[in-house]
């Protein structure tokens, strides 16, 4: 703490510190919701669209073969009585 500056400085700096950061974010956070008003003349696949490409295919030709597990009846019976059991409390 500085010796010359008064609480009640520090406090307006503080409050105006928080102003500005929360007016930053609001900011970010409509120009986000807007893609097309921060950068028109780029054209850009949406952010969360070039997050799914990057994950590879986990099924189909380039991926491994998708797993099946065949449950007996007594299996079967559980599951379906644990479904039950789950949807009815929704």
């Amino acid at each position: 703490m500085l010796p010359s500056v008064s609480i009640l400085q520090q406090i307006g700096l503080g409050i105006l510190l928080v102003v500005v950061l929360w007016a930053v974010g609001l900011i970010r956070l409509t120009r986000r919701g807007n893609p097309g008003a921060a950068a028109s003349s780029r054209q850009r696949p949406p952010r969360s669209r070039a997050r799914l490409d990057a994950v590879p295919r986990q099924t189909g030709p380039g991926g491994p073969a998708s797993e099946n597990v065949d449950l007996t009846p007594a299996e079967r019976r559980a599951f379906d009585d644990l479904v039950r059991q789950l949807t009815s409390r929704s």
